[in-house]
């Protein structure tokens, strides 16, 4: 929850939140409790692993904020590239 509201707090990452929700969200999540478009547990459990070196490690908002502001600013770059016309269009 408290995750939900420090994302709630940045209207101009919502974009972004819903961007990447959308990515990592496993396909038929809509089918299988809790009926949210949230990544697998096996997928958090790899990301707080790499991340805080533990598992169960609980994801900090901060953390997960600027992983958001990354998200956009890498967004942002890479469709600068595309309406430059580079190689990676």
């Amino acid at each position: 929850m408290r995750i939900f509201l420090a994302v709630l707090g940045r209207p101009h990452l919502w974009p972004t939140a819903l961007r990447q929700a959308r990515r990592l969200a496993p396909s038929g999540w809509w089918r299988r409790a809790p009926f949210l478009p949230v990544p697998t547990t096996e997928y958090v459990a790899m990301r707080a692993t790499i991340q805080y070196g533990d598992a169960k490690h609980s994801l900090k908002s901060q953390d997960l904020l600027k992983y958001l502001a990354w998200c956009k600013s890498e967004s942002r770059k890479s469709e600068g590239h595309k309406s430059e016309g580079s190689w990676r269009s």
